[in-house]
């Protein structure tokens, strides 16, 4: 006879099952579904979203909590594991009025269609009234939602990155854009400009999917559980540890984006490779957090793929890969072209140097815009000035300006920080891995297999089981510290730029 806790897992197990497939709907829908198709797609869609959110919802769901609730000691310490991730699912979604719910996601849906003709017009005030509801729908929700966090922004933070607050954000973000500014006074008073023109050289798109491909691999990317395909965005999907398929696109002008967009997608691909076994169809198969899970796509794009140690053993590789485009660039110039920084508009076209800027001028915003300190029609002016204020550029227009991300549109609001907190994890573990690796001369030597060994052993293998704090204090021994983020940086960008002392 099965216990109580082998029936709730398997209930958990139909969940992922219907996850499963909705995952392979999203990568099939992204890469080859056919024009016509999209209307059965939606439909398909939305049914099996419908069965897996009245699963995780349900009576039985409920039953579940309220029964291990009152009897701990049945579950195991997996089962403990996994009952804290379903709780604060059914938490999140159970309390909410199912007819305000349904209304928010159609305004959702209206809102990321508006956004497309928004883009176009140039025009913010096409997007504003959705935008507005959208706020309204988060504010109402956000009471059901609220478990003792000192702010409301809180509330939208801990969705996407578990324990996170603005007392713990806000000294982070400072301590961010002064040294950024720091750096890049030291850049342009004692550094040398890179040489760039040869950057947008043309290289035919097969040379770079055979490059990225090649390059993934070495860098831990199992082929034999994932895949490669092309799409508009790049993006991961994982299905379960045995199937994490990874996207990219190719410019033949624009090689450096096609290689670190395949090497920061492999790096989502190999975090979900390699969970622990005993995680199968649960939701400890997963990273704890968006910012974790960005982190080892950085480490892979901006603390490997911009590595100078990296470069001295991948560019005589890249040369061969590439014939004779690059022949007369030796590595050194080769190298301080790929890492030269200046202020972009355009957030997913920025640097790692100045990208911290445009996810700090997005909190600001979020922050002001649930803390009561602003309203959505102030938003655009809003961010212009900080557009200024921070990278010393203003948008022409709303569409390089507010109108150019998605996530408001789509109810993503307390998403942006973790794209940021993803790159100081990420030096964080890099500076980790270097008290007990050496760390540049396995870069050096080509063969990643140590580096790639340290990430699963030490980070990868506990999938969600441990929530963000617990996972960086156990791996680095201290919490979350923007400075070895800004030290990277400063030794690297000091090293390309040919800062004198």
């Amino acid at each position: 006879m099965a216990t109580q806790e082998q029936d709730f897992l398997a209930l958990v197990k139909q969940i992922n099952l219907l996850d499963m497939n909705l995952t392979l709907i999203d990568w099939d829908s992204h890469t080859n579904l056919p024009q016509d198709g999209a209307s059965f797609r939606g439909e398909l869609t939305g049914y099996i979203s419908g069965q897996e959110l009245a699963l995780r919802t349900g009576t039985a769901m409920g039953k579940f909590l309220d029964y291990f609730a009152a009897h701990p000691a049945e579950l195991d310490e997996k089962g403990q594991q996994v009952l804290r991730l379903v709780k604060k699912d059914y938490d999140l979604n159970h309390d909410i009025p199912a007819e305000d719910y349904a209304a928010y996601q159609q305004v959702v849906s209206d809102a990321q269609q508006v956004w497309e003709q928004a883009r176009v017009a140039q025009d913010f005030s096409l997007l504003q009234p959705y935008l507005e509801k959208i706020v309204a729908f988060k504010k109402q929700f956000i009471p059901y939602w609220k478990r003792g966090q000192a702010t409301d922004y809180d509330v939208l933070l801990d969705q996407f990155e578990p324990g996170m607050t603005v007392a713990q954000l806000d000294p982070i973000m400072d301590t961010l854009k002064a040294g950024i500014q720091k750096i890049q006074r030291t850049l342009a008073t004692r550094g040398t400009q890179p040489r760039t023109d040869f950057m947008s050289r043309a290289v035919p798109e097969a040379v770079q999917e055979r490059l990225v491909r090649a390059t993934v691999s070495r860098l831990g990317y199992d082929f034999k559980k994932g895949n490669l395909s092309r799409s508009t965005h790049p993006f991961t999907v994982a299905l379960n540890r045995g199937d994490a398929r990874i996207t990219n696109r190719y410019g033949v002008h624009d090689f450096q984006m096609a290689l670190l967009g395949g090497i920061h997608e492999a790096g989502h691909g190999l975090y979900m490779q390699n969970f622990n076994p005993d995680y199968d169809y649960t939701p400890l198969a997963d990273a704890p957090s968006m910012g974790l899970h960005e982190s080892q796509s950085l480490f892979n794009e901006i603390f490997i793929g911009r590595n100078a140690a990296f470069w001295q053993g991948e560019y005589s590789r890249f040369q061969q890969a590439t014939g004779d485009i690059f022949t007369d660039i030796d590595e050194a110039t080769f190298y301080q072209g790929f890492m030269a920084t200046k202020p972009t508009m355009i957030r997913t076209e920025a640097d790692p140097l100045t990208y911290p800027l445009h996810i700090i001028v997005r909190y600001e915003l979020e922050k002001a815009l649930f803390n009561g300190d602003t309203t959505v029609a102030e938003l655009p002016a809003l961010w212009r000035q900080k557009y200024q204020e921070y990278l010393g550029i203003t948008p022409a227009n709303d569409t390089e300006g507010i109108l150019q991300d998605i996530h408001w549109a789509g109810g993503d609001l307390g998403y942006f920080p973790t794209y940021l907190l993803g790159q100081i994890y990420a030096a964080q573990f890099y500076h980790t891995m270097s008290q007990t690796l050496p760390v540049n001369d396995i870069l050096a030597s080509g063969d990643y297999s140590q580096i790639t060994q340290w990430r699963k052993d030490n980070i990868h293998w506990f999938g969600a089981s441990l929530t963000p704090q617990a996972l960086i204090k156990q791996v680095s021994g201290e919490v979350l510290n923007p400075q070895y983020w800004l030290d990277w940086m400063t030794a690297t960008f000091e090293k390309a730029y040919q800062v004198t002392k």
